[in-house]
């Protein structure tokens, strides 16, 4: 073969012999592109149900983001992920995965996600590394062998590789029963990430957990995200957990109820106030009229911000305050009033 002819790989010749390089196929840039989840008017009822446990569910997740879908018990965001993640069929509607249809192409999507249960799906049987040993084999990733030291160089870099940074460490090895709850979760994280997938479902991860396994694992979740460029999907009753995400769905009787930023959901359903108060109120309750900012009383002085911000508030009322305290509203506050608002 000529050096040019070795040169050509990879391209081609227009008509006028113009070398044109390979293009990439449409399809496989298309799905680079999208957005990591995609849900479009999607639908569930079950054969004997009389309604339909998700209704018309639409909403994105672009690639890298945090995002949170909460809703009561029965609200259908369990039915939800049950089909993201191909576990579930659905009634109608479209869902598509990293550019996979999850119903079209549903090995390719299980290909894409990582999934961490709820209720965990360990085998207590066995240690943590041949749980992850299983895994890897049922998704095809590495031949098995009956032993941690028989297995590829690349399974063995790779398993430790996640055991430091979840901290798990030397605990790998050590059989499951015999892990703590922390340890058990951050195993089941290590089983999820060993096939990189785009997409990583949290269904409850901190479900059973203490304070300080759950603030510890909510950091590792952060640093694989950022080390990995993970698309994140939880569902979580402990709204606090949800405070951080790029992006919140509620759902509540199968309908999207609310989205956005968790602070665009929070402004439009809770107000933020400032409490203040001061020696002479009298001279502050006609400081506040004078500058039209509304108010009410309770011992002290309650301002609705409505926009305001608490500095541009205090500046703008020159006179020295015996007290000062603002009250910013939580996702909860705003999912509890939301729910309120759904039932009344």
């Amino acid at each position: 073969m000529s050096a040019w002819a070795a040169g050509d790989r990879g391209v081609s010749r227009g008509r006028r012999g113009i070398r044109i390089p390979h293009a990439r196929p449409i399809s496989s840039v298309a799905r680079e592109m999208a957005p990591a989840i995609e849900v479009r008017e999607l639908v569930k009822r079950y054969r004997k149900g009389t309604v339909n446990a998700v209704d018309g569910v639409s909403f994105d997740v672009e690639q890298g983001q945090f995002f949170a879908l909460l809703g009561p018990n029965g609200a259908g965001k369990t039915t939800t992920i049950s089909i993201l993640t191909t576990t579930l069929g659905l009634t109608s509607g479209t869902v598509k995965i990293a550019g996979h249809d999850v119903v079209r192409e549903a090995s390719a999507v299980r290909r894409e996600v990582g999934i961490i249960f709820q209720n965990p799906s360990l085998d207590m049987n066995l240690n943590g590394e041949e749980n992850i040993r299983f895994h890897a084999a049922l998704y095809r990733l590495y031949p098995y062998r009956p032993m941690f030291r028989l297995m590829p160089a690349a399974y063995r870099r790779q398993v430790r590789e996640l055991a430091d940074v979840v901290g798990l460490g030397a605990e790998v090895f050590k059989p499951v029963r015999r892990l703590s709850g922390g340890m058990r979760r951050k195993l089941e994280i290590i089983r999820g990430l060993m096939h990189h997938p785009k997409v990583l479902f949290l269904d409850e991860p901190t479900s059973g957990l203490d304070t300080a396994s759950r603030r510890n694992l909510w950091q590792y979740i952060s640093e694989l995200r950022k080390q990995r460029d993970i698309t994140i999907c939880l569902t979580t009753h402990q709204l606090a957990e949800a405070e951080d995400a790029d992006r919140v769905c509620i759902i509540d009787h199968g309908h999207v109820v609310a989205m956005g930023a968790p602070s665009e959901v929070k402004s439009e359903l809770v107000r933020e106030k400032l409490h203040i108060d001061a020696a002479d109120r009298s001279a502050l309750r006609r400081r506040l009229q004078k500058l039209k900012v509304p108010f009410s009383e309770d011992g002290h002085f309650v301002i609705h911000l409505d926009g305001r911000s608490a500095y541009e508030v205090v500046h703008s009322i020159e006179q020295p305050l015996t007290m000062l305290r603002t009250e910013s509203a939580t996702l909860e506050d705003a999912y509890l009033r939301l729910l309120a608002r759904e039932d009344a």
